[in-house]
């Protein structure tokens, strides 16, 4: 079977499992923007709630007010809001639980257990999150002799490749890859405790691609092109995307866009052209 036919068996097959999954996802999931909509008033409403029972019920119990209920709270409603897709609400969750418990708990001591319980968290991520989404396992089939799989554990080096779709890990360490593909597909970009930078200058894309960027203490560079339009629907908590593009740069309405997605905390995406 030449590399053509498996790339349209690989395309059938992920529209169908997209169809598939579009099927049976409950309708308050929907990622459309009459939802989101819905949720951000929603969680709003909420906390407007718990101010109004703060100062009209001093009885409740403290930590109910607490930064950390807000932590959990965030969790729930990212969580909610995207399907409970990503590592985003489980990270908080997690963060204003573990920090709940010390204040119920003065002499436990949770410094010993950090870095450990990240390694943990951090490898079961990386083993769980590919069966998440299996439209995405897919491409990854589909592009498999295209394609590469890149992972850095402490170490750092930079690469050239032709390699139509990108996956790429840092994990305290760093990665820098430059793309020549001239038919781009996107990537898969995962920097913990690291950072990645992806030079797209000569690669060129046909219509949308997606770039699923999760950073945690970390951040993520991306060169691309200036008649290129960068759209951004990452999710980003104690973190930021910063353009630093020139304006007069910038190319709206092409037909070459490059959508980034994922999840961004305690890091950033930074965006540059030459």
């Amino acid at each position: 079977m030449d590399r053509e036919q498996r790339r349209e068996e690989g395309r059938k097959y992920r529209e169908e499992m997209r169809e598939y999954w579009a099927a049976r996802r409950p309708s308050y999931m929907a990622d459309s923007p009459r939802h989101g909509h819905v949720w951000t008033g929603l969680f709003i409403l909420l906390i407007g709630v718990a101010a109004l029972l703060n100062v009209s019920m001093p009885d409740l119990p403290a930590w109910f007010f607490s930064w950390q209920m807000f932590l959990i709270a965030l969790g729930l409603f990212i969580g909610f809001k995207h399907g409970f897709r990503g590592a985003a609400w489980l990270i908080l969750i997690l963060l204003g639980s573990a920090f709940l418990l010390r204040d119920f708990y003065p002499g436990l001591t949770f410094r010993r257990y950090f870095w450990p319980l990240v390694l943990i968290v951090a490898g079961a991520f990386i083993i769980i999150r590919p069966r998440r989404k299996l439209w995405e396992q897919c491409t990854r089939e589909g592009n498999k002799e295209a394609g590469a799989t890149n992972s850095n554990f402490m170490g750092s080096g930079e690469t050239w490749s032709k390699d139509d779709f990108v996956d790429s890990t840092s994990i305290f360490g760093g990665d820098k890859k430059n793309i020549l593909s001239k038919d781009f597909k996107g990537g898969d970009i995962v920097n913990i405790f690291g950072g990645s930078e992806l030079n797209l200058t000569q690669a060129d894309i046909k219509g949308k691609v997606t770039i699923e960027i999760t950073t945690i203490f970390g951040g993520t560079k991306l060169i691309v092109p200036s008649n290129w339009e960068v759209k951004s629907e990452a999710v980003t908590i104690f973190g930021g995307l910063e353009d630093k593009r020139s304006v007069s740069g910038i190319t709206e309405h092409s037909d070459k866009i490059l959508l980034l997605k994922g999840t961004v905390i305690f890091g950033g995406i930074e965006i540059k052209s030459f």
